[in-house]
């Protein structure tokens, strides 16, 4: 018979949400936490797009999960493979089961470079790179340089994906690097998007317009990436409108995967039956189970209308600790998360725009004496250095 461990608080994923949830409990005194994560290595992957525009070194980006633990917190170094809101335990990949009195769902998402037909084997060479892995932004910065003329082609996937301007932050840096060496004129630069606008948010979506049109970069709306042939440098591309597909040659091409929960949470009672992408079921303002009111979610796997970003956990930990005490002494819950999230939308290789909106697409703006729509050199600072600073120091520490 398995035996069952017991902690008054489960936390399933050390990413982002994991640790900063994991830190603010400890911090309010909770003695009991349980942190599930099998990684040793924890990633602030915001940094990733300036690596693989070569603005960023790999190693600054990663650190020992062991050194971020919050003191206190027992680590179960182990994967997650089933949980049971009906009988509160989580079931492990080693056959240990974890019970729990209140549960935080925070494993993140997984990336699916299957789901486009040829990507997967192409990925990592002959100029197929995505800066949404560790071992890949190196490379795109590698086929950015040997870039001297031709077509590149970036390109973002259908669904919720984490840093939803990502896919185009990378077209921006590297047209910026080409113009800087004399080369942007040769280069046909185009920008593949599944959405019928640049960026959600209008305002920003405006200026957005205007830097891609400053680089030349055309900009295929409401089309995906749909195959890739690596060993002939091919994408074909569809318009969603019409069906229709193209065959473009290209010399780069930067493909973001689609994006899902973890498989084993796809079939889970915690899914939501309205996402598609097997996403976690959770109030969009205090981000509890409306189906099991010890469960809390957050981060990636949430089905909430807002984009995935680590700005947007930064104020989803709080909501979910001070919700998660309430509902332990079955008090109302006093927390309310507005869908605040943050893009910072990295336009060259000194230049920023800030987006910051909520579930409105109102913008929430941190400064609002600065204009964040223009691209600016102070806020590239604050993207460079400031942000991860107040990662490392503040966010996974319970102290921002």
């Amino acid at each position: 018979m398995t035996e069952v461990r017991h902690h008054q608080v489960v936390i399933v994923g050390g990413g982002t949400a994991g640790i900063s949830v994991a830190a603010r409990l400890r911090r309010k005194g909770v003695r009991d936490v349980a942190l599930i994560e099998p990684s040793d290595s924890h990633y602030y992957q915001p940094l990733w797009t300036l690596v693989g525009a070569g603005l960023a070194r790999p190693g600054e980006t990663v650190r020992p999960q062991r050194k971020l633990v919050p003191k206190g917190v027992t680590w179960i170094r182990d994967r997650a493979v089933d949980v049971d809101p009906d009988n509160r335990t989580v079931s492990l990949a080693g056959g240990d089961v974890v019970g729990y009195n209140q549960l935080v769902m925070a494993p993140g998402l997984q990336l699916d470079f299957d789901a486009v037909p040829g990507l997967a084997e192409a990925v990592g060479r002959d100029g197929v790179s995505s800066n949404y892995r560790y071992d890949l932004a190196p490379r795109t910065w590698e086929f950015i340089q040997k870039v001297r003329g031709g077509t590149a082609v970036f390109t973002m996937p259908p669904g919720p994906i984490k840093c939803g301007g990502a896919p185009q932050k990378i077209a921006y840096l590297a047209a910026d690097w080409w113009r800087r060496q004399g080369l942007l004129d040769g280069i046909r630069i185009i920008l593949v998007l599944p959405t019928p606008t640049i960026f959600s948010q209008p305002d920003w979506a405006r200026s957005l317009e205007r830097v891609a049109a400053g680089y030349g970069i055309e900009v295929r709306y409401e089309s995906q990436l749909v195959e890739v042939t690596g060993s002939d440098r091919r994408a074909v591309i569809r318009d969603n409108r019409s069906g229709t597909t193209e065959t473009i040659d290209y010399d780069l091409l930067h493909a973001v995967p689609p994006q899902k929960a973890p498989d084993w949470l796809k079939t889970s009672p915690l899914a939501d039956p309205a996402s598609p992408f097997g996403y976690l079921e959770a109030d969009r303002h205090t981000l509890q189970s409306p189906r099991w009111p010890e469960v809390f979610t957050l981060g990636d796997v949430a089905n909430l209308p807002t984009s995935k970003t680590g700005a947007a956990i930064r104020k989803q930990a709080p909501t979910v600790v001070a919700n998660l005490l309430a509902a332990g002494e079955h008090q109302p819950l006093p927390a309310r998360y507005d869908g605040y999230t943050s893009c910072p939308l990295v336009t060259a290789h000194n230049r920023m725009l800030l987006a910051e909106f909520d579930y409105e697409l109102k913008p929430r703006p941190s400064f609002p004496v600065i204009d964040t729509m223009k691209p600016r050199y102070d806020m590239w600072l604050l993207k460079r250095h400031g942000l991860p600073a107040m990662y490392w120091h503040g966010m996974l520490r319970g102290l921002a």
